[in-house]
């Protein structure tokens, strides 16, 4: 069925369900009214002990989707005011799920928050009732006290009705896809069978589902394989691949123009993208003795530069040199837009003032005193006007949009023709007291400025978020989300995240300090790009600090580079390092960008290449080449008088870089997940081999079938495989009746211990000679319940006393009627082999995590 529309949020009414225990005639009732200059108008819990739960229950007068919650206050600062709480929502009260954790201000101001009602699944799910639970109050020792509290969603019958349904249908999915996984880990495959044609459930995909019959209840091991090569085909493993951890690839590119030219070295320049034409455009910097405004393009395919404009002032209506600017490029229309300086003087002469006020179609009225103007242009790269600027506005901060910034973040939503700018500090000739700019949209179509934070929900989050300079912004299209994350606030770098939600002007702060959840240290200058495909984020690192509170910045020489993966925007998702390539092919050390700060980063989502260049490379011991001697800088602003105070005012020498490199990200290849999965598959046939067939086939099968999957350079794997000759002293000998061993199996284990591992040969590519270690995953998971014991009424403890774990008539119609049935043992043994090979397999193509016995020792599960 078709999307439902989204009607408007609306006030949602409640009544007062229950709460804990209140004081004096502070009632719940109270928080229905906004009456903040009544000092009793108030719900005030009677508990202080720390130990005791304090909650109020609201019931809504429908199902509702709620979107948001909002707290009045007290008209002056009060030592009762609730400071942290949670928020818990539910479709009855029994079952509820934590909504939100926060804190409120000790103001007079009321506070907006936005309520998750979207699960990990991304279903909307509607709600019944909302717990409210204060931690903590403002005094120390005071009563929690809750002023007024107001709800506001979706209350339309329709919409309501028709979310309700689909999560009801959501419900029942997981359910039974759950219980249908127990079924099977318990044998019971009959009832599994009646239940899958009963109704229009998919626990996986079908090549999974005949992984599991040919390994598990049938023992076909060679068709076992080709599943999972087959598996492999049809992208099953491509989520796990994409979940490995990534090394780089980087390749210095050399082209130069006709002339045997390319753009000099510099930092704080910008680049843009046109990744349809596979061009890259660069425009402007600061070389360390002046700002620059040479405009360049290099053709990817080509591998070559071309100037397009030696100095774009003289140019018609084209930008004056500056750095620490931004460029978008359109894909829709082919223009570049360009925003936000850093010039030479940034004080313009009177006449100038006005010349450029007539030259951007504005009247000058005299109404802005100030010189300090941020022009805004635009390029055009093909069409009628092709390289031709347009001076859009002389000032944008006299047509709602910002003032003259540096170290900003801008991106374009080209589909929806909107530019986004956040942040970036405030050019007004005042370099003592930072000034930070907000978060503004601007609508291509109809040449329109908007100032975005009024909009926002949570001021608390906005204040946070806002003030930032050399921090990053990218935009998802597929989600329409923002993530803005790090840079520089007063003398402070920051290492918090955030996403803001487009269509429902919402921000949720995804982490307040990554670092401290695995990422990358607080950075500023640092440079990010996003594939929206992938959901991941990649950052390459800027400047640091050995201590979060320390004032010196530094630029560490083993500075690593981090890849962000989320699966949904609005959760917290998973930082990794993006591990260096040490060596090449040929064993030779391999050649890597120095680490840098002010270099710019552009990224083609159909190659997925990236490209580098230029930048600082901060105090460099060794020799070089034409460095600049100058006071030091920070961020992309690196010229005297523009820093921050906390950045040193000593004189160093420091190193431009003109170098330009491209890099992609290698992951394990397909190959090599298909051969770990052959050295399971081979581990277990071995396992069998030892009980059912002469030792002399087993240790050759050891030997050569077993051995040339093993990876014979890792030592976990070697380890795993060596122990395998275990099997066969722990095992009964079988013979076949034919012939006679001349040796000993416990003699010609000892002479394949002695025979050195043959090594299997494997292509030499990166993608495929490059391994990264497996994580083990879900160890607990593999069927503990089913050899799980039972304690008899006596205390003994008593093996299988629920399930037998016998043969299933499913499983006999499949047997060929020579072969015994398999014992209990031998079927766990092969299901724990099945769901150790599924951590290859992406969520989409096999059965859910989990298993239903975690429910019952769940906080109120079953």
């Amino acid at each position: 069925s078709s999307e439902p529309t989204v009607p408007p949020a609306q006030p949602i009414t409640y009544a007062i369900a229950g709460c804990s225990e209140h004081s004096g005639n502070y009632v719940p009732e109270n928080i229905l009214v906004d009456t903040p200059q009544d000092p009793t108008s108030r719900w005030s819990g009677a508990q202080q002990l720390p130990t005791a739960k304090q909650w109020i229950l609201l019931k809504l007068e429908t199902f509702s989707v709620i979107k948001s919650i909002t707290f009045g206050k007290f008209h002056r600062k009060h030592p009762c005011n609730m400071r942290e709480f949670r928020v818990y929502v539910g479709l009855n009260s029994h079952h509820m799920v934590q909504a939100l954790h926060t804190q409120l201000k000790d103001d007079t101001i009321s506070e907006t928050f936005p309520l998750r009602h979207v699960n990990s699944e991304g279903i909307c799910f509607p709600i019944r009732y909302i717990k409210i639970v204060p931690v903590s109050a403002h005094g120390m020792s005071f009563h929690i006290s809750i002023w007024y509290v107001s709800v506001s969603g979706i209350a339309d019958p329709l919409y309501v009705d028709n979310i309700r349904s689909r999560y009801e249908e959501y419900r029942e999915t997981v359910v039974l896809r759950h219980v249908l996984k127990h079924l099977r880990q318990r044998r019971l495959l009959t009832p599994y069978q009646n239940i899958l044609a009963r109704s229009n459930i998919q626990v996986e995909h079908p090549v999974v589902t005949a992984l599991h019959s040919s390994l598990v209840l049938q023992g076909t091991w060679t068709d076992s394989e080709a599943l999972f090569s087959e598996a492999s085909s049809a992208g099953l493993l491509d989520a796990y691949i994409q979940s490995c951890q990534p090394h780089s690839q980087w390749k210095r590119l050399h082209g130069v123009d006709a002339d045997g030219d390319a753009p000099s070295k510099r930092g704080g320049h910008a680049m843009a993208l046109d990744p349809e034409n596979g061009l890259i455009y660069l425009l402007g910097g600061w070389d360390g003795q002046k700002s620059l405004d040479d405009f360049w393009v290099y053709d990817v395919s080509a591998e070559r530069w071309r100037v397009i404009s030696h100095s774009t002032s003289i140019e018609k209506n084209g930008p004056i040199p500056r750095s620490c600017h931004k460029m978008v490029y359109d894909t829709r229309s082919g223009c570049i837009y360009l925003l936000g300086r850093l010039g030479d003087g940034d004080i313009l002469k009177p006449e100038d003032h006005q010349e450029l006020l007539r030259r951007a179609g504005e009247t000058p009225d005299g109404s802005r005193s100030t010189a300090y103007c941020s022009e805004f242009y635009r390029y055009h790269t093909r069409g009628l006007d092709v390289g031709k600027w347009d001076l859009l506005s002389f000032d944008t901060a006299s047509f709602g949009g910002p003032p003259l910034i540096f170290d900003h973040q801008m991106v374009m939503d080209c589909e929806a023709q909107i530019l986004y700018v956040s942040g970036g500090r405030v050019v007004d000739g005042d370099w003592d007291s930072p000034k930070y700019s907000g978060m503004y949209s601007y609508n291509v179509r109809t040449s329109k400025w908007k100032l975005l934070q009024r909009v926002f929900l949570s001021h608390v989050i906005i204040s946070s978020m806002l003030k930032t300079a050399g921090h990053s912004m990218v935009l998802d299209p597929m989600s329409h989300t923002l993530f803005i994350f790090a840079g520089q606030r007063d003398d402070k770098y920051l290492s918090d995240m955030y996403a803001y939600d487009i269509a429902s002007n919402t921000v949720t702060e995804l982490f307040s300090n990554f670092s401290a959840s695995g990422g990358l240290d607080a950075c500023f200058t640092q440079r990010a790009i996003i594939d929206g495909r992938l959901k991941e984020i990649y950052v390459f690192c800027g400047l640091t600090r050995a201590q979060p509170t320390c004032a010196l910045t530094s630029l560490r020489a083993d500075t690593p580079n981090w890849v962000y993966q989320y699966t949904h925007p609005s959760k917290p998702g998973k930082w990794t390092k993006i591990l260096p390539e040490m060596v090449h092919e040929g064993g030779e050390p391999a050649e890597v960008p120095l680490p840098r700060y002010a270099h710019q980063v552009v990224y083609d989502e159909g190659t997925k290449r990236v490209f580098m260049h230029g930048g600082n490379a901060g105090e460099v011991n060794t020799q070089v080449e034409d460095v600049e001697t100058e006071v030091e800088g920070g961020g992309d602003n690196e010229r005297p008088g523009s820093g921050d105070e906390d950045r040193p005012s000593r004189v160093s020498k420091e190193t431009r870089l003109d170098d330009f490199w491209t890099m992609k990200l290698l992951r394990a290849a397909p190959e090599e997940i298909v051969r770990r999965a052959k050295y399971q598959i081979r581990q277990q046939q071995f396992r069998e081999m030892c009980e059912e067939q002469p030792a002399v086939k087993a240790l050759r099968f050891l030997q050569t079938q077993v051995s040339a999957v093993v990876d014979h350079t890792n030592p976990e794997e070697t380890s795993i495989f060596r122990a395998l000759l275990g099997h066969l002293f722990s095992t009964p000998i079988t013979t076949d009746g034919s012939a006679t061993c001349a040796s000993t199996p416990k003699e010609i284990a000892t002479g394949l211990l002695e025979e050195p591992p043959k090594k299997r040969s494997r292509p030499n590519t990166p993608d495929e000679a490059w391994t990264s270690r497996l994580d083990d995953e879900d160890e607990d998971e593999m069927l503990d319940s089913s050899t799980s014991a039972a304690v008899t009424s006596s205390g003994q403890k008593r093996r299988h006393a629920v399930l037998l774990m016998e043969e299933d008539p499913v499983e006999t119609a499949l047997r060929n009627a020579s072969m015994k049935p398999l014992s209990p043992e031998r079927f766990r043994q092969r299901t724990e082999v099945f769901e150790s090979l599924l951590q290859f397999v992406g969520e989409d193509g096999k059965q859910p995590m989990g298993s239903l016995l975690d429910m019952v020792d769940a906080e109120d599960g079953i």
